[in-house]
């Protein structure tokens, strides 16, 4: 049962990597340091949008808009390290 735990925890927190890594890139590109020419940025670039737009998006219909900022990434990880210490803290509060 402990390892079912760990592996939501660190799926969870590759996750969180992800979103990060995402928002960073997407900087990135906005002030133009990172060309989306080049084909290992753009892979990159289209994987994490793949994998985290689909969360994103959902957030994004409920925050106001901020101008610029883009405030559901931050939204995002504060809600996975919620569920993730709910997780830990109902279902296994005696396996650790």
């Amino acid at each position: 049962m402990k390892s079912i735990f760990v592996l939501l925890d660190s799926v969870i927190t590759i996750y969180i990597w992800i979103v990060i890594i995402n928002a960073v890139l997407s900087w990135l590109v906005a002030f133009n340091i990172l060309n989306t020419q080049n084909r290992f940025v753009f892979s990159v670039l289209d994987a994490t949008y793949k994998l985290t737009d689909p969360a994103l998006n959902k957030i994004r219909r409920f925050l106001p808009t901020f101008g610029s900022v883009d405030l559901s990434p931050v939204v995002l990880i504060l809600f996975l390290m919620f569920i993730r210490n709910l997780v830990f803290e109902i279902f296994a509060p005696n396996l650790f």
